[in-house]
């Protein structure tokens, strides 16, 4: 049970696993549990059959076994209990599921299937419990996350989602980093945080920044900074721009391929370029492998180039222009404030 005495995730719809009751109120009878009305959730648990296998109903299940002091759901799973569900899925790019991460002081859990285990030290504070179950604190979930990221890049695609949730500031994770030098990965979260942004608004902006910086290291590059004519006027928000050399870069996902979209697309491409703005678009397909985003990245250097230095464009806002380009800002805005001026994110 929750503190307040409501099952664990009930407040979120989801339905809580419970053992056998020999008089059938509280749970299945034994009769039951092995008839078609319940399934089996690990050792020991039931769910009614009719309760769908979805992703916050599979975090629930696992969290509901953990104890409340040792061990906590870490990882992508804490980030998205924590409400960063719109990045942290739980399946994997083929649409897998993935295990429910779990971070355990001492091996007291009994492993299942849909569970990865790992042993870790568990400091003061590092666990809270949420709707009934023990999750790792947003910044001690990065930090897993990004030590056990298979690569660099998913483990910079991982830290910029919690940032653009909200869940966390870069300052945070700094410190939670210096705070734990010798755990396991750590370097790798190091270097994760040293090119991760606040900004970033979609995994994929994140992997097209990061082929960028790979072909251009010295790019000054910004992430969805808003950009306005010498009048003051907002006229487009790339989703990156070299402000150096005067190159933006835009990543169409499957919702650009949108007739109406589109033609919005083309129209602020239209209006970037006509303020002196080289303009490349990219899509999946361009950040399977190196070679094409060099290709096209250089091309459009050396457009830049050949047409000259044309600075009809500014980042400077406007007096009165609301910034939300980093967490703090974002959540120091009131709610009326974060429906006006973080509307666009959801759509990004």
């Amino acid at each position: 049970m929750s503190q307040d005495g409501a099952a664990p995730g009930s407040e979120r719809g989801l339905v809580a696993p419970v053992p056998v009751d020999p008089a059938g109120k509280n749970g299945p009878t034994r009769g039951q549990a092995r008839g078609r009305g319940w399934r089996r959730s690990g050792h020991g648990l039931y769910v009614p059959a009719e309760v769908p296998v979805t992703v916050d109903q599979r975090i629930l299940e696992v969290g509901v076994r953990l104890p409340g002091r040792g061990a906590g759901l870490t990882g992508w799973a804490a980030l998205r209990w924590h409400g960063g569900g719109r990045w942290f899925t739980g399946t994997s790019a083929d649409g897998a599921w993935l295990d429910v991460p779990v971070a355990l002081a001492r091996m007291s859990v009994r492993p299942q299937p849909g569970m990865c285990v790992t042993r870790e030290r568990m400091d003061e504070g590092a666990t809270t419990i949420l709707d009934g179950i023990p999750v790792h604190t947003p910044d001690r979930a990065v930090g897993w996350a990004a030590r056990y990221a298979a690569t660099l890049t998913e483990a910079v695609v991982l830290v910029d989602m919690a940032l653009a949730a909200d869940l966390v500031t870069l300052d945070d994770l700094v410190l939670w980093c210096a705070l734990h030098p010798s755990w396991t990965g750590i370097e790798q979260a190091r270097q994760a945080l040293l090119v991760s942004d606040e900004n970033s608004w979609s995994p994929q902006e994140t992997r097209l920044r990061l082929r960028w910086l790979d072909a251009r290291p010295s790019a000054r590059l910004v992430t969805n900074r808003p950009v306005f004519d010498r009048a003051g006027r907002h006229v487009a928000t790339p989703d990156l721009l070299d402000l150096d050399a005067g190159v933006a870069g835009e990543y169409d996902g499957d919702s650009h391929l949108d007739r109406g979209r589109r033609a919005g697309d083309l129209a602020r491409l239209a209006r970037m370029r006509s303020l002196g703005l080289e303009v490349e678009t990219f899509v999946a397909g361009d950040l399977a492998a190196r070679g094409p985003i060099v290709g096209r990245l250089g091309a459009a250097y050396a457009r830049a180039i050949r047409s000259g230095v044309r600075r009809e464009w500014t980042v400077t806002p406007p007096p009165g222009w609301t910034s939300t380009s980093t967490v703090e800002e974002r959540r120091a805005l009131t709610a009326s404030q974060q429906q006006r001026f973080l509307g666009y994110r959801r759509a990004a």
